[in-house]
């Protein structure tokens, strides 16, 4: 292949060196399922010491617009825990993101529900240059 056969790079690729961890935002009801996102919590913590676990938020917060609580976690933990919590969300639903200093875009564009996905308030998220 010559270089006049090799097509020029597409100016709308994001590079993925941008992504410096990830967040999985496990959502509940207080009322219902906070013992099964407890559960959840507890398991990530005894199976994935590396990842941050947030607060508990029973309330919405940010663009959350249920009972949420995060985890943060290194890119490289990625092929491990994602493939995990599939299996182990018991139906709540989940939605998992890059950080890569758009906001906005981490959590529209670039995000992906596990279960079912919820409406986010998508006017308090920032969005980057």
């Amino acid at each position: 292949m010559t270089d006049d056969t090799i097509p020029p790079p597409d100016e709308g690729v994001t590079d993925p060196s941008r992504i410096s961890g990830y967040h999985a935002h496990i959502y509940y009801d207080p009322a219902v399922n906070r013992d099964r996102a407890a559960a959840i919590r507890d398991r990530v913590a005894a199976s994935f010491p590396e990842a941050l676990l947030g607060r508990w938020h029973d309330q919405p917060v940010g663009p959350h617009t249920s009972a949420m609580y995060q985890v943060a976690f290194p890119s490289e933990l990625l092929s491990k825990f994602l493939p995990w919590l599939m299996l182990n969300r018991p139906g709540l639903p989940v939605l998992l993101h890059p950080s890569t200093g758009d906001d906005y875009a981490d959590h529209t564009d670039h995000a992906a529900w596990l279960g079912e996905a919820l409406p986010l308030k998508l006017e308090v998220l920032r969005r980057s240059g």
